[in-house]
């Protein structure tokens, strides 16, 4: 038996969605996602998932566009189609970046919108354009810089030498290059890479994080320095070594799953968050290998399940915010506790594993987070709202916890870290008795 939903996949040549094959969500796949450990089939399906995902949402913002198919953006529209035929990967490597998920979603919203800012529907030409270039074909197009600046998805920007509409070619920028990147009439700064080749530290993007007033408290920082790319060079280089070390099958899963990072500007609250239109990427500040190690771990999850999510119906909960949540003061609605447990579980993994592997301090920590997940599954899994697939769900994410029982901390960790967390849950059901309802003991 499997779980079936809409499974939309196809080039980025416009095809009928009517047209597309459905998903199938099998009962080892969902259990093996829900464990939160790797796999080839977990990983598969997330990837589908957000490319499907991307093209529905991409042929969305061209049928709503002014003049449809046949106007402007269905000129850069025919580019794509055109780069694709000669390089299908560079195209799809445009299309699904992070970034260009945020730029969709957020104009297919001001499309529908009468009132607000107007569609960025020249951004469809700035991936046009970055496509054909990757894909090495020759081309002729004219777009607009915006405040002196053309972004090109996964290259770089451009700042041309003078205001109004820039001619760009197969010649405007050279994808050989590098560092050295050049475009007549105007300076070039490529998007950095950062160590292993594959992974953008992307400071550059418009559409890198939330648009202004999303709820996210969140800010990206500006370019950064060579010397700022510097230090995240090394704090990345060293974060990967570690996962590489402690838990291989999670920093691959990583790799596979992460095209970019987006640096958070200094005096961040959070050290990590996800932006589920821009699947693929984190948002993060800098910090210290251990530390960033972790918040891939994290984060890497949050990205996971909001990829399910978007095929699979796990509960049908509101936002209304009732339940504790160990890991915050304020209370949560069941979405954000399913996330947040969800996460945790993995960390709880990988700080076992450091910890076998002699990691300092990492058996503390993995007490003190798997304290945390066993406090809120039984929360969860009390809710009559979630569904069958949920409930399967959240029974096999018990089953990950429950197994970390076979390589349990020396001495009276996890006992110490259950007791301190019972006096955590007290103080917060005193401080919130009208919820105390909603607190599993």
């Amino acid at each position: 038996m499997t779980h079936r939903t809409d499974h939309h996949d196809a080039p980025a040549t416009p095809a009928a969605p009517d047209a597309l094959a459905p998903f199938s969500v099998t009962h080892h796949t969902l259990r093996a996602l829900a464990s939160t450990e790797p796999s080839a089939e977990g990983t598969r399906l997330v990837t589908d998932v957000r490319r499907s995902k991307r093209l529905v949402l991409l042929l969305a913002v061209l049928d709503a566009a002014p003049g449809g198919p046949g106007g402007e953006s269905g000129e850069h529209w025919a580019l794509l189609e055109e780069a694709e035929r000669h390089d299908p990967e560079a195209v799809r490597d445009v299309l699904h970046y992070p970034a260009t998920g945020a730029w969709a979603e957020e104009t297919l919203r001001r499309l529908h919108a009468p009132y607000g800012p107007a569609p960025d529907l020249g951004h469809l030409g700035a991936l046009a354009v970055a496509a054909a270039l990757r894909a090495g074909i020759g081309f002729k197009a004219t777009l607009r810089p915006v405040h002196g600046r053309l972004v090109l998805p996964t290259l770089g920007l451009l700042r041309p030498a003078r205001p109004g509409p820039f001619a760009l070619d197969e010649r405007s920028w050279d994808t050989d290059a590098g560092t050295d990147a050049t475009a007549a009439g105007a300076d070039a700064l490529p998007l950095h890479v950062l160590p292993g080749g594959r992974t953008a530290l992307d400071d550059l993007d418009p559409y890198r994080a939330p648009a202004a007033g999303h709820p996210a408290p969140v800010r990206p920082a500006r370019r950064l320095t060579p010397k700022g790319h510097k230090r995240w060079d090394t704090q990345w280089s060293g974060a990967l070594t570690l996962l590489e070390r402690y838990d291989t099958a999670r920093a691959e899963e990583i790799g596979r799953l992460l095209r970019s990072v987006v640096p958070l500007a200094g005096g961040s609250r959070s050290s990590g968050a996800t932006l589920p239109a821009a699947a693929g990427s984190l948002l993060a500040r800098a910090q210290a290998p251990p530390a960033l190690a972790a918040t891939l771990v994290h984060e890497v999850q949050h990205g996971k399940l909001a990829a399910l999510a978007d095929i699979l119906t796990l509960h049908t909960a509101d936002r209304t915010p009732r339940f504790w949540a160990p890991w915050r003061s304020d209370p949560r609605p069941l979405e954000g506790l399913l996330h947040g447990a969800y996460a945790h579980l993995a960390l709880a993994g990988y700080w076992q594993r450091a910890a076998l592997y002699g990691a300092r301090g990492a058996w503390a920590q993995h007490a003190r987070i798997r304290a945390q997940v066993a406090a809120a599954l039984p929360a969860i899994r009390a809710c009559p709202e979630l569904t069958s697939a949920g409930r399967e769900f959240t029974d096999a994410m018990a089953a990950a916890e429950k197994a970390m029982d076979e390589l349990p901390p020396p001495g009276d960790q996890y006992a110490t870290a259950r007791r301190a967390l019972d006096r955590e849950r007290r103080a917060w059901c005193a401080a919130h008795p009208e919820l105390s309802a909603f607190v599993q003991a």
